[in-house]
């Protein structure tokens, strides 16, 4: 079954309304919120958010824009620990290629001076060398933004979707992000999209409760005056066109989302795509 939400729909607010009951709530960003009556006063206080540990990696390298947008926005996320351990240089299409042997590890920053580890090998190797040799304990592992779409039959040659997967074979839930191919790499299109997958599953990655599973984000790069239609959560076109799963994005599409097969076939039209792809490559 397909699924569209707009983008403005995202981020649900949820407003709670106090008694002198004592009843609990909900406060209008999300949060629980527990109402205590004393005398004649009441008074509210939020639930802290979980503390939540993430481990943030690309394969474009350390220094590429799309890893300098995604950690920013997950700094302002409440008792989110954000570690950025990522490849030296540029790995775009490495899939899931790893290194044996002893890796140099680099102490640098990122592009707006929030410190990371820069691994001298694949994607994949950055989650081998943050988890087993720097023992990193994450919550959750998010790979991006990339500077082009990894989707449908690209995504086994993603190096952002095999470090996604080199999380998932150590028990780790990854999500893949991607930013569509345009006149310009809209990073900041991706974000919400981001968040709002972390806030639906902050409970469960915090608790440990998620299950290991790689899930795949990719979201169009919009011409002036259009916008993303919503996301579609969509099958992976994996054995679909390669040409086509690099087109360019037609966000004024008017294609009905039940018209439109697969991930490579939404993404063009418009929309941001969500599936869970598997944790191994095909061959």
């Amino acid at each position: 079954m397909r699924h569209a939400c707009p983008a403005f729909l995202l981020s649900l607010l949820l407003a709670a309304c106090g008694s002198s009951d004592g009843s609990d709530g909900v406060s209008a960003n999300g949060d629980a919120t527990t109402t205590v009556a004393s005398g004649d006063t009441t008074t509210t206080t939020e639930a802290a958010a979980a503390p939540l540990e993430i481990l943030v990696s690309n394969d474009d390298g350390y220094e590429a824009e799309g890893i300098d947008v995604l950690v920013e926005a997950l700094r302002k996320v409440d008792g989110a620990e954000v570690t950025v351990v990522a490849p030296l240089s540029q790995q775009s299409g490495q899939g899931g290629k790893t290194t044996e042997g002893e890796l140099k590890v680099t102490d640098v920053t990122l592009a707006s001076g929030y410190p990371a580890k820069a691994v001298d090998g694949y994607p994949a190797d950055t989650i081998r060398v943050a988890v087993d040799e720097l023992g990193i304990e994450p919550d959750v592992v998010i790979t991006g933004i990339n500077s082009g779409q990894n989707l449908g039959p690209l995504v086994d040659l993603s190096g952002t979707v095999g470090a996604a997967r080199a999380a998932v074979a150590r028990g780790i839930p990854a999500l893949a992000t991607s930013q569509g191919v345009g006149d310009t790499f809209d990073y900041p299109s991706a974000v919400p999209f981001i968040l709002d997958w972390l806030d639906t599953h902050r409970a469960d990655l915090a608790a440990g409760k998620a299950t290991a599973t790689v899930w795949n984000l990719n979201v169009p790069s919009c011409k002036a005056g259009t916008k993303v239609r919503g996301l579609a959560e969509v099958p992976a076109d994996l054995d679909g066109d390669t040409g086509q799963a690099l087109a360019a994005q037609d966000c004024a599409s008017t294609t009905p989302l039940d018209d439109l097969d697969g991930d490579v076939a939404a993404f063009v039209a418009g929309y941001a795509t969500f599936d869970e792809v598997p944790a191994k490559p095909a061959s």
